[in-house]
């Protein structure tokens, strides 16, 4: 039976390890500080020693020269990653990012104590996350996306990242680039959303001198731009079906022809798409063109959303505490178990850059370094759900007042699908986006995502 000591301050954390070490055959000692680990114990007598980086007194590293040659393993938030680098410089076999599964803390540790070094790179934070800077992730889900990434970014292959609005689309779309032969070469990024339609092709493909009213010179295009790098195109089911046949040419023949030129240019981009909207489905209407969402769709990299992440909320609260911390110049900032409750209750319509916002609300907010829930300003949202005043159907001669009834544990989406499926066929589109109080568009680009057909008028 092996001995590992665990130095860690915080309780629940320290008792947990000790149960998943003791549940798979080891030994283990806890302590909450280095000077606590020296005092109470020979440090040689121990086969392994877990510590975290950041402790009270003195940093976790400090055990490395007082282990006397017992492996130090050392454990850290994605926030510190570059000090676990530098943990492993002064001597540290491994470092591990919290929090972690059962699964991988007992891999690494075998690894170790068997002294099978090969296994240990399978319980790090990939490279690829490092690079992306995508802050944390250790659910399933999120393992498949950098796996994925991994693979498809040494290619020359063409990449769809699809997930909703704050998920961290153009933060992969980076890391493909950073991971890529082209990283040393241009990366261009385009928000097809915000530019005008009229302007869209020659902001993308360039045009020459006299080409329109104010063409005043010729220009080369954002495409031009990215010769030899990589163009990212976010929101790219916005983009105008005539703009998508001149994107299909990029990609078919590797070249451009500007608005207004007879000639055309050779370019050699690789392309990187993104969209928070079903393509395939856009494809069934006529809103994109089949053949581009083909060219598009070589490899697909799917980024699931905040609700859909498990446990990973606490890790990315903790890391985005200390990122905020730093950003706005304090020491510390801590949150109040009410004020994770409601964070872990919430829905996050916005993902993850919504929980970074909120958390830098209360950052700014709080008087001392503790955010309560109030001042995240997200339980009354998640209060509101429950029986929007809007969805009460008026009372008529022949029928009373009538609130469609709503379960609690249903999310926004679960909610707006069971309204409208309950209503569409009384109701016109412009009365349930009234009810809703979204636009007729709001309700269509829903109805799209969640895949609910609008009833065809008989």
């Amino acid at each position: 039976m092996s001995r590992i000591l665990v130095i860690e301050d915080e309780t629940a954390h320290n008792s947990n390890l000790r149960e998943i070490l003791e549940k798979n055959g080891h030994s283990a000692s806890t302590v909450k500080s280095i000077q606590e680990a020296t005092e109470d114990y020979p440090l040689p007598s121990f086969d392994l020693i877990i510590t975290d980086l950041r402790l009270p007194g003195q940093p976790g590293t400090d055990i490395i020269h007082l282990a006397q040659g017992v492996p130090v393993l050392v454990m850290t938030s994605y926030a510190s990653l570059r000090s676990a680098v530098d943990a492993m410089k002064l001597g540290a076999v491994d470092y591990i990012a919290k929090p972690f599964d059962e699964e991988d803390i007992i891999r690494i540790v075998n690894s170790i104590l068997s002294k099978d070094t090969s296994a240990l790179p399978t319980s790090r934070v990939s490279r690829t996350q490092e690079i992306s800077n995508m802050i944390y992730g250790c659910c399933q889900a999120m393992r498949r996306v950098f796996k994925l990434m991994d693979k498809v970014a040494p290619t020359e292959a063409t990449v769809l990242i699809q997930g909703e609005t704050g998920t961290g689309k153009e933060l992969a779309a980076r890391a493909i680039h950073k991971l890529s032969k082209r990283s040393e070469r241009e990366y261009i990024c385009v928000n097809c959303a915000a530019i005008p339609e009229s302007l869209i092709e020659s902001e993308l493909f360039g045009h020459e001198k006299g080409a329109f009213t104010g063409a005043v010179s010729a220009r080369n295009g954002l495409i031009e731009a990215a010769d030899g790098g990589t163009l990212f195109l976010d929101e790219i089911g916005e983009l105008p079906l005539e703009a998508q046949a001149r994107l299909l040419r990029v990609l078919q023949e590797g070249e451009i022809r500007r608005v207004g030129s007879t000639q055309s240019r050779k370019v050699n981009v690789r392309l990187v798409a993104a969209t928070h909207r079903n393509l395939r489905a856009l494809t069934r209407t006529g809103q994109f063109r089949e053949d581009l969402f083909y060219r598009l769709n070589v490899v697909q990299l799917k980024l699931p959303p905040l609700r859909e992440r498990g446990n990973d909320i606490a890790g990315l609260t903790d890391t985005l505490l200390q990122k905020i911390a730093e950003k706005l110049g304090k020491p510390k900032l801590n949150i109040t178990e009410d004020a994770m409750h409601a964070i872990r209750r919430y829905t996050w319509p916005g993902n993850v850059r919504e929980l970074e916002n909120a958390i830098e609300r209360g950052g700014i907010l709080c008087d001392e370094s503790t955010i309560t829930a109030d001042l995240l300003d997200i339980e009354s949202e998640v209060d509101d759900i429950n029986i929007p005043q809007s969805l009460i159907t008026p009372a008529t001669p022949n029928r009373p007042h009538v609130v469609t009834p709503v379960s609690e544990s249903l999310s926004i989406e679960g909610y707006f699908q069971q309204f409208v499926l309950e209503n569409e066929n009384r109701m016109s589109e412009t009365e349930l986006a009234q009810r809703l109080g979204i636009s007729r568009k709001s309700l269509w680009e829903k109805r799209q995502k969640l895949g609910i057909p609008r009833k065809k008028s008989v």
